[in-house]
């Protein structure tokens, strides 16, 4: 069994990858080709931090993510999440690999989004809004802008310093956070604020909403006007549980994103759609697969 660090993952990871590839990971996750218990998420209570567990099977994955999530560590100069990946043979049970998972985490999580904005916002979309000015912020960025070309880009955070150096390294600019979700084609609520970030009165029509981060399942950065929208998830199961937007604002979910991709509901794109993102077990372990075979090719070259 190896270990792939995080130079060697991101040696070989592409965002133009991962989009597809998480768009037929949710599919299958939604059409039950994949067998995923909610995550068990534990709180560490004495130093504000948790750690989760997450397994999944899927016709050529079989593993589990451990990870350990610390808010507070943004203001430490430390990242807030950190994973390892762990992968065994399908076929025999036989471990293949611990992979660090920081970076599969940071880039899946776009990438799911991506799939979502590629789906329902329409192709002339010119203005996207970030709330928040971490990696989730930054990855975004990336994974959005290779499927729409965005002429403004608004980023809010309450660290003002950390907010102008994304502005300054992706042409972006800074604003408070109503004027950033004002009229904004795409808004991505990427905080780890227990409190809502996004008023849904400032949102545009037919503005696509997404969040991506998490506080606990009692808290949430969307509050009740937003989530009053078509609400799409990741997985129903692990929304009931863990969203705090679903939870705290009793939130209908209308339907998985996988569901939609596979055609088996229809949403009225021209309305406010908003996609809860959690993050789950099968993204992590397609990625980390999608690692594994690029290395492999790699040394047989």
């Amino acid at each position: 069994m190896q270990f792939i660090d995080h130079k060697q993952v991101e040696s070989v990871l592409r965002m133009e990858d991962l989009i597809p590839l998480m768009r037929q990971t949710m599919i299958d996750f939604s059409l039950k080709k994949i067998e995923q218990p909610t995550r068990r998420i534990l709180s560490v209570a004495e130093h504000e931090g948790y750690f989760g567990s997450m397994p999944a099977i899927s016709t050529d994955a079989v593993g589990a993510k451990l990870v350990a999530f610390y808010p507070d560590n943004d203001e430490k100069g430390l990242p807030t999440h950190m994973a390892n990946i762990v992968l065994f043979k399908p076929e025999t049970g036989e471990p293949l690999a611990v992979m660090d998972g920081a970076l599969i985490t940071e880039m899946r999580t776009a990438a799911v989004s991506a799939v979502f904005i590629d789906t329902f916002a329409a192709k002339n979309v010119k203005s996207l809004a970030i709330l928040g000015a971490g990696v989730q912020a930054a990855s975004h960025i990336e994974a959005l802008s290779l499927i729409r070309d965005f002429e403004d880009i608004r980023i809010c955070n309450r660290n003002i310093q950390r907010a102008e150096e994304l502005a300054e390294k992706t042409g972006a600019h800074v604003m408070n956070s109503e004027d950033a979700v004002r009229d904004a084609d795409v808004v991505v609520a990427a905080t780890a604020s227990s409190e809502p970030v996004i008023k849904g009165e400032c949102l545009k029509g037919d503005a696509k909403v997404v969040s991506v981060g998490w506080a606990g399942a009692d808290g949430g950065e969307l509050d009740a006007q937003t989530m009053a929208n078509i609400v799409l998830v990741d997985s129903r199961e692990g929304a009931e549980i863990e969203s705090g937007n679903v939870r705290r604002n009793n939130a209908q979910i209308y339907a998985e994103l996988g569901e939609v991709l596979a055609g088996e509901i229809s949403v009225d794109k021209k309305k406010i759609v908003v996609f809860e993102s959690i993050g789950m077990a099968c993204q992590d372990l397609s990625s980390a697969s999608l690692v594994l075979d690029k290395l492999s090719q790699q040394t047989n070259l």
